[in-house]
């Protein structure tokens, strides 16, 4: 079949007048090369037992194309011939989204700019570290211009050695995947009469969508060259295209619909019913629906960030922000104008952190929020500047300028905003995940706008006191007891710090946390001397300030260094997720429990306690046979960051239900109960 497509194609083409004798003589010899390939590894020392994904990085000739996994009315796919070292297997390529040739009638799938078909190689269990791994492989395929067709054929190689699987061309492939077609869990249908093939699909009606087109992986269903139409009708798209000749009818129909420049839904249609579209051109999006779905996430992230106010890291700060006022006896003037002072810090942090999140994305990055979490070198920041705080609740020292927390003016009001903003970012609580998840598929207008949502929803008690004057009336009255209120708040203060410490601890071993303990002793040393000068009068001092910032600043670049402890072992009674995992119990029809996870993640952390982990949930589980497995997001591996990203959620805790059978799973909400999940399975 290959050698027939080919010489049907040489033909053609001879017929033409397009066949020069020499080119066809090139194309006989094989000699000529217009593909550049290259074989690349996520990974430059894969790990034993773990997926390996290689790149077939494409760069065609100018004016010259290679083709698809279907190559449509002409010419003929790629083959691939692994060699690999024992115990390896290579799985199935996974093409990125093709683009469309007419010649002469013919429909051809092609590539006529760089792509990468993607091979995910399994490597075997037990090889043991430095062990060289050889990647052969022989690869055949067809390559074309406007005027000759050339076969052409190519060995490739790539020596890695295993090791610890961390990725070392995390941007490169980020990009190549973006390209491959993710998969519709949906299911599509279709229905062919009087010569016309329709194929319903679903597709939220607020997406948006551009240049359309279906490109079958079935062969012999639709004819290739024929015209589309795709039409939109709420929740659905419709492709209309004509029924192929001698089409079998019956079976499904496997393709991809593009949605924009490579991008892609991959879609398994099963005969159906498919109703007459009713809906206009596909190629635009409804600009009411996109917005209509950016008001909502910003309302949810404003109820998000409103809720983040009684975390135990932001409380503290607030409250003793709003007994300033109080204190001080602010007019309204001030009053209105250190809230706005505050709500401007608090939100500048949450577009800056949100614009970080879009950028980094941009450039293929799986981050999400709380993604300077996953570095050591932040955490430690971040448990000095806790325990500072903490420190100075307590008395031991008066913060300098900057002015922060408990002083009065719109400079320390900002500064004070800033810092409740900044280190309100481990937690994750209700509303804020599916508003953070839309934001990072929204333009990137609308998304800012969520993360300003958040800042202002964060903001919103204290923006309220400031301009609510029956509001601070009822703040108790200035006296002693704000003092002693005052160390109080320290405790919770203590109690993120030491939070901070038991992630960082996990991420890079015991070692690390105690040299970072070290650290937060040493800054305790230098605020007490800075603190023994201000009970005698004097400043804080340029050289206790100049200490504090080599402390900060060195422990942070130290830790950073630090190396990756070893695997965390999984919830006692749970699985590490993994995709194949995941695949395996489905193909079983198990029902299966996928929880995503981080040390960071305070409301993860709370409903591990309060439900997850609980006597009756695991005997619900036993009892209904539901498989539990959980994704540990602490580090921010990229794999488990694109899957958490599939499913709408900027970040973690997700909760995902898959129902025996079910074609896509249930997203469980954020904050979880025992009850809700003992009648799992049931």
């Amino acid at each position: 079949m290959r050698g027939l497509r080919c010489a049907v194609m040489t033909v053609l083409l001879a017929i033409c007048g397009l066949a020069s004798a020499p080119a066809l003589a090139e194309s006989l010899n094989g000699s000529s090369q217009h593909l550049m390939m290259k074989l690349v590894a996520e990974s430059d020392h894969p790990k034993a037992g773990a997926p390996l994904t290689i790149a077939l990085a494409t760069t065609p000739e100018t004016g010259w194309h290679g083709y698809w996994r279907n190559p449509g009315d002409a010419g003929f796919p790629a083959t691939f011939d692994w060699t690999l070292p024992t115990g390896a297997k290579a799985g199935e390529p996974e093409w990125p989204v093709p683009t469309t040739l007419l010649i002469a009638g013919l429909m051809n799938y092609v590539y006529e700019a760089p792509y990468a078909p993607l091979v995910t190689i399994q490597v075997p269990a037990g090889l043991a570290a430095g062990t060289k791994f050889p990647i052969r492989l022989k690869t055949s395929y067809l390559v074309c211009s406007a005027t000759i067709c050339v076969p052409e054929e190519k060995a490739l190689s790539l020596d890695l050695t295993i090791g610890d699987g961390a990725p070392s061309q995390a941007a490169a492939f980020a990009g190549w995947r973006q390209a491959i077609p993710k998969p519709l869990d949906a299911g599509a249908t279709y229905a062919a009469s009087n010569g016309t093939m329709r194929i319903a699909v679903p597709f939220p009606a607020s997406a948006k969508i551009d240049k359309a087109y279906f490109f079958p992986v079935t062969t012999g269903a639709i004819e290739n060259g024929a015209a589309q139409t795709v039409t939109r009708d709420g929740d659905r798209l419709t492709i209309s295209t004509k029924v192929a000749a001698n089409a079998k009818a019956g079976g499904p129909i496997k393709g991809v619909l593009r949605i924009g420049d490579g991008q892609g839904l991959g879609v398994k249609a099963t005969p159906g019913a498919v109703a007459e579209a009713a809906g206009g051109d596909a190629t635009s999006a409804s600009g009411e629906s996109l917005w209509l779905t950016a008001l909502i996430a910003f309302a949810g992230a404003v109820l998000g960030g409103l809720i983040l106010n009684i975390m135990p890291c932001v409380f503290p700060i607030l409250s003793l922000k709003a007994l300033s006022l109080a204190r001080g006896g602010a007019s309204e003037k001030d009053a209105r104008g250190e809230a706005l002072a505050y709500t401007a810090g608090v939100v500048l942090v949450c577009l800056g952190l949100g614009g970080a999140i879009l950028a980094l994305r941009a450039g293929g990055s799986a981050v999400g929020w709380a993604f300077q979490l996953q570095h050591p070198g932040a955490i430690v920041a971040l448990l000095l500047l806790s325990s500072a705080i903490a420190f100075n609740l307590a008395g031991l020292f008066e913060v300098p300028t900057p002015r922060f927390a408990g002083e009065s003016g719109a400079s320390g009001a900002f500064a004070t905003g800033a810092l409740a903003a900044f280190i309100a970012t481990p937690c994750t609580g209700p509303f804020m995940g599916a508003a953070l998840g839309a934001a990072l598929v929204l333009p990137w207008p609308a998304a800012l706008a969520v993360f300003g949502g958040l800042g202002i929803g964060l903001s919103l008690p204290f923006l309220a006191i400031g301009f609510i004057p029956s509001w601070r009336r009822w703040l108790p009255k200035p006296g002693a007891w704000m003092e002693t209120f005052r160390h109080i708040l320290s405790v919770p203060m203590f109690l993120t710090a030491i939070a901070l410490g038991w992630v960082l601890g996990r991420q890079t071993g015991v070692d690390t946390l105690t040299l970072a303990l070290v650290a937060v002793l040493a800054v305790g040393a230098v605020l007490w001397i800075g603190g023994s000068r201000q009970r005698k009068g004097k400043s804080f001092g340029v050289v206790a300030q100049v200490l504090l910032l080599v402390l900060f600043v060195g422990s942070a670049v130290l830790i950073s260094r630090a190396p990756p402890v070893s695997a965390k072992v999984a919830t006692a009674g749970d699985e590490a997720f993994t995709e194949a995992k995941l695949a395996s119990l489905r193909a079983e029809k198990r029902p299966v429990f996928v929880y995503f996870t981080a040390d960071w993640c305070l409301t993860c952390k709370v409903n591990e306690k309060a439900a997850i982990d609980t006597a009756g949930v695991r005997d619900a589980f036993a009892k209904n046979k539901v498989a539990a497995l959980i994704g540990d997001w602490t580090d921010g591996d990229p794999v488990m960051g694109r899957f958490i990203q599939a499913h709408n959620r900027a970040g973690v805790p997700l909760y995902l239900y898959y129902a025996p059978g079910a074609a896509e799973p249930t997203v469980l909400p954020q904050v979880l109960t025992p009850g809700l999940l003992e009648g799992l399975g049931a």
